[in-house]
């Protein structure tokens, strides 16, 4: 499938853009987000037992459920409906994220669960979403995993990209990659946007933009060829912004090699029309076990220990704390 590109895509997002802040003091911790665009793709399944798997190699772990409207994350580890959610934290009724923080039965494991029976809760405002980014600066953890709702809201996008690490998990169906692609488009030209701010390089753009059958300009790679030919500095500039957005794919039920390949034909399209790059972490096989524990409220990699799953969840979770191990077993293995 072609991304298609138009000068409406970068109009859709606003210069209210949220930067990424993990440092606290000088203590780093790993933000990381598991977003798709799409529902039902697994998002919840892959934050929680990534969680679990960091957690029991005893690192400290925050799980936020940002699914706003429809968080279920807390049924996902087998915890009860919680009586404090974000909820409480974006109408004020409590001051810190850590106020809402709920034990989970693994060791090293917490969550914060997502808001419940708020009308519209699903569309903070601008100045929520600040201060929730900021409050999580104040969490003490060595990773904090978000799990992200579905679709392409400014919310979701900048949650995405206020992480040191954004995963988009995929499914092997025409749906999910038409919104795996959607998501990642809505989140480059997100970037794009701040980039043009922060640099105040609008009139240059809407300049080129004005004239791109004359400039050539067919994809956003094109774009950013033709900002660096206009002026070096500054489109050096803006490809280094830009060269920072570099999703990591995650092929969910996967039952053939065709399904595997999916995740490379995305980073092909991604590197042609965007000019970036992104990296497959691996992929989960399909395994009806999953909806087992699903009913078991238990977690997979809890209830099934020495399931093939986990063999996958573990190649994930290897590249994930080791990023210079890539994908290299690109085969599935029977």
């Amino acid at each position: 499938m072609g991304v298609i590109f138009s000068k409406q895509g970068l109009n859709d997002a606003s210069s209210e853009y949220i930067q990424p802040v993990t440092k606290d003091g000088g203590k780093e911790r790993v933000i990381i987000s598991v977003g798709g665009g799409k529902g039902g793709v697994g998002k919840t399944l892959i934050a929680a037992n990534l969680g679990i798997m960091l957690a029991r190699e005893g690192r400290r772990v925050i799980l936020i459920d940002l699914d706003l409207g429809g968080a279920n994350l807390h049924t996902c580890l087998g915890v009860d409906l919680p009586k404090s959610t974000l909820s409480d934290f974006m109408q004020k009724d409590v001051t810190n994220l850590s106020d809402i923080l709920i034990e989970t039965p693994i060791n090293n494991l917490r969550l914060i669960s997502g808001a419940q029976d708020i009308l519209d809760i699903a569309n903070i405002k601008y100045m929520q979403k600040v201060r929730f980014i900021n409050k999580l600066k104040e969490l003490d953890a060595d990773y904090i995993i978000l799990d992200l709702g579905a679709g392409t809201s400014f919310n979701t996008l900048d949650f995405f990209l206020a992480s040191d690490i954004g995963i988009v998990t995929i499914v092997p169906e025409p749906t999910s990659i038409e919104n795996v692609y959607r998501f990642i488009k809505s989140a480059f030209y997100r970037k794009l946007k701040n980039a043009e701010s922060s640099l105040k390089i609008k009139k240059m753009v809407d300049d080129i933009m004005k004239n791109r059958i004359a400039n050539g300009i067919s994809t956003p790679s094109d774009l950013l060829k033709k900002i660096e030919e206009t002026e070096q500095d500054i489109g050096e500039a803006v490809r280094k912004e830009m060269a920072s957005f570099s999703p990591k794919l995650i092929i969910n039920m996967v039952r053939s090699q065709t399904d595997v390949e999916i995740g490379h034909a995305v980073s092909s399209v991604c590197r042609k029309y965007f000019g970036i790059e992104t990296e497959l972490l691996g992929y989960i096989e399909y395994d009806n076990l999953v909806w087992q524990s699903i009913r078991k409220k238990n977690p997979v990699i809890l209830e099934f220990p020495n399931s093939k799953l986990i063999s996958d969840f573990n190649r994930v979770y290897k590249r994930i704390i080791n990023p210079n191990i890539r994908f290299i077993d690109g085969a599935l293995e029977r």
